[in-house]
């Protein structure tokens, strides 16, 4: 771009107030590639770095600088590729390749990058200042294009930079802002995608595109936009035809008055531990208050997600809480429906809320790990298992056909056939409302098993073509929930023929322990250790490496063999149901917390090694029914599952935090 009048860049002035309105405080333009090297290397907080080529909302700024996808974001535009500008592939909302024959947009001309991938832009803003050093590519250099700004806040020196260097691509030369994409990509750094939608967004060549783009921003009221964008996307049907029609409304009355999103995620939880009430006292007014209530409840629960992302107040506290308090809310309802059917007089209520409990924590378990998987996926080439036309290739292709023609039947029905959230409480809050807490509780447990069987059997297939290890690139140990125990023993090469092996053996425990109830009254204790000892061949593989198609299934198979396990061993030293539930219920807290930091890429809770392990726990349960204290078993290890998991909280999310923070003010 040429030199406006006064010697100042076309566009720079603007873009700077932007990025000041965008919330960053400290906005500075850089002579070149390599002094924004320079400033990067001294830079201790996050890096805002753009192209004065860039004509957008000041909100698409904001969004991309607060963005919670993950620590480094790149701006992607639908626009058509034009000269000088890097091409990307991106998927699953990742970068998955700079200048790939492939591409799904255009690079927007700004990324933020975080704390973590600073050292890697410097050296990538280095290689792309030197000759020929940026994208290795063919076609004519017609010299320099455009440049590159830099803002963030005021934690690290921010800057820009001229392009330099002739590196080219066939149509035309990078600018500077595109050739350090392609150099930061090429260094294997994870880089998100962040989408403009609704809002605008160009990078514009000549005076005539930025007085055309101009108009494009002035046209769209920003704030309308915004809340519209506060709305996901893409979400489930019942969500999206019965809540995010009039959410957004809500959203806006919260902001208005003040509330956060933590605090409506709060009300939420209210809202269905009174539903849980409702359901639990009965009684057709007792049971269609608690119906609604069940569904106001799930409006707070879109609103809080939709209000973080209206008022752009994002935190790994709020995250973490609305995944741990979404599990609790329906998992209290779980409880309030086993009550009610109890005490309508149906000798399973509870044993029911346990079965749906368990089986959507497991289900949970397998959802949180595909994801990990498909993520991991798309960062390597496409066909690693050499078998592109098989079963798996055409279902991964079926997926994405159907995934890509939105609104169409055979993507809603696919999208409600894996029974979501929105979809789970809608059937509990009819059913129930209807028909009362025994018929509800059924038919979650129907669609909830029917949806697991379905999706479990697509994954499996899928994952088999992939063929993509993700247990290898976390700590197996962690999410296994391995204990002590569970680190000595020998070495297993399949560990998830052991986790099966072991779940096995906790069905067959539960089948035996019900049938001898039903039979006898008093089973013997005996069997709990034979079940035992095959349990703990799940701890075999503690310590093999998790590198098989379908080791993703071990954490799963893992949870399901402990909770049908612990129980088992209720049943058979007849604990009260209700006790039962609220041992497993503990557990299932204690796992999610570990899942929603995978998620979140945190590290291991504070106290994790407190809680024992699987295989220590399983091995208390056992004792307690050899000596016939299982209730106080259930009872102790349940407050103090509880207690550590208090704690950890309160040590994760405020004591180390607030000792991180007085240690930086420190001097020295």
């Amino acid at each position: 771009m040429g030199p406006a009048a006064g010697g100042a860049t076309v566009g720079e002035e603007p873009l700077v107030a932007q990025w000041r309105r965008a919330g960053a405080d400290d906005v500075r333009v850089a002579a070149d590639l390599s002094e924004l090297a320079d400033l990067v290397a001294a830079a201790t907080g996050p890096v805002l770095v753009s192209g004065v080529d860039l004509v957008a909302h000041t909100a698409v700024l904001r969004h991309l600088a607060t963005s919670p996808v993950g620590p480094t974001v790149a701006l992607v535009l639908t626009d058509p590729p034009a000269d000088g500008r890097a091409t990307v592939r991106e998927e699953r909302g990742q970068v998955v390749a700079v200048g790939d024959a492939d591409a799904t947009g255009v690079f927007g001309g700004a990324l933020r990058v975080g704390v973590a991938d600073l050292p890697a832009l410097a050296d990538a803003a280095r290689a792309a200042a030197a000759p020929f050093g940026g994208v290795a590519a063919a076609g004519p250099s017609t010299g320099p294009f455009g440049g590159v700004e830099a803002a963030g806040p005021s934690t690290g020196p921010m800057g820009g930079a001229e392009a330099a260097g002739p590196a080219t691509v066939v149509g035309g030369p990078l600018a500077a802002v595109d050739r350090l994409v392609a150099e930061l990509a090429a260094r294997g750094t994870l880089i998100f995608a962040h989408r403009v939608r609704l809002l605008v967004a160009h990078r514009v060549g000549d005076a005539a595109e930025r007085a055309d783009a101009e108009a494009a921003v002035a046209a769209v009221d920003e704030d309308r936009a915004e809340l519209r964008l506060s709305v996901k996307e893409r979400d489930d049907f019942f969500t999206t035809f019965f809540v995010s029609t009039w959410s957004p409304y809500v959203t806006k009355a919260s902001a208005r008055i003040g509330i956060g999103p933590t605090g409506v995620t709060m009300v939420s939880v209210a809202f269905a531990v009174a539903a849980a009430v409702l359901f639990g006292a009965g009684g057709r007014p007792a049971l269609v208050a608690g119906a609604v209530l069940l569904y106001l409840g799930f409006v707070l629960d879109c609103v809080d997600g939709q209000l973080a992302r209206y008022t752009r107040h994002f935190s790994a506290w709020g995250g973490w809480l609305d995944t741990m308090a979404d599990r609790f809310k329906e998992y209290v309802v779980y409880a309030g429906l086993g009550f009610g059917a109890t005490h309508a007089g149906f000798r399973y209520g509870w044993a029911l809320a346990l079965a749906a409990m368990t089986l959507q924590t497991v289900r949970h378990m397998t959802d949180t790990w595909y994801g990990a998987l498909h993520d991991e996926a798309a960062r390597r080439p496409k066909v690693v298992g050499g078998d592109a036309g098989g079963i798996g290739g055409k279902l991964n292709a079926a997926s994405t056909r159907v995934q890509a023609d939105t609104g169409s039947v055979s993507y809603w029905l696919k999208r409600t056939v894996v029974f979501p959230i929105g979809e789970r409480w809608a059937l509990i809050a009819v059913a129930t409302a209807l028909f009362g807490p025994l018929v509800a509780l059924c038919a979650v447990l129907l669609w909830g098993a029917l949806a697991f069987a379905y999706t479990g059997g697509l994954r499996t297939l899928r994952a088999r073509w992939m063929r993509v290890p993700v247990l290898t690139t976390v700590d197996a140990g962690l999410h296994r929930d391995d204990g002590p125990l569970a680190r000595v023993l020998p070495v297993a090469r399949r560990p998830l023929v052991s986790a099966a092996l072991g779940a096995l053996a906790s069905v067959a425990l539960l089948v035996w322990a019900w049938w001898a109830t039903r039979r006898d009254g008093t089973p013997p204790a005996w069997p709990v250790a034979v079940a035992l000892v095959v349990l703990l061949v799940a701890a075999l593989g503690a310590r093999a490496r998790h590198d098989g198609p379908l080791d993703w299934l071990v954490p799963a198979a893992l949870r399901a063999a402990e909770y049908l396990f612990a129980i088992a061993v209720g049943v058979v030293g007849r604990a009260p149901v209700w006790l039962i539930f609220g041992y497993v219920l503990v557990l299932t807290l204690h796992h999610y917390d570990l899942t929603a930091r995978l998620e979140k890429r945190q590290a291991a809770p504070p106290l994790h090694t407190a809680t024992l392990g699987w295989e220590g726990r399983s091995l208390l349960l056992t004792a307690a029914a050899i000596t016939g204290f299982v209730s106080f078993a259930l009872a102790t290890l349940t407050a103090y599952l509880f207690v550590v998991f208090v704690a950890s909280v309160v040590l994760a999310w405020v004591v180390l935090p607030t000792r991180a923070r007085g240690g930086a003010r420190s001097p020295g």
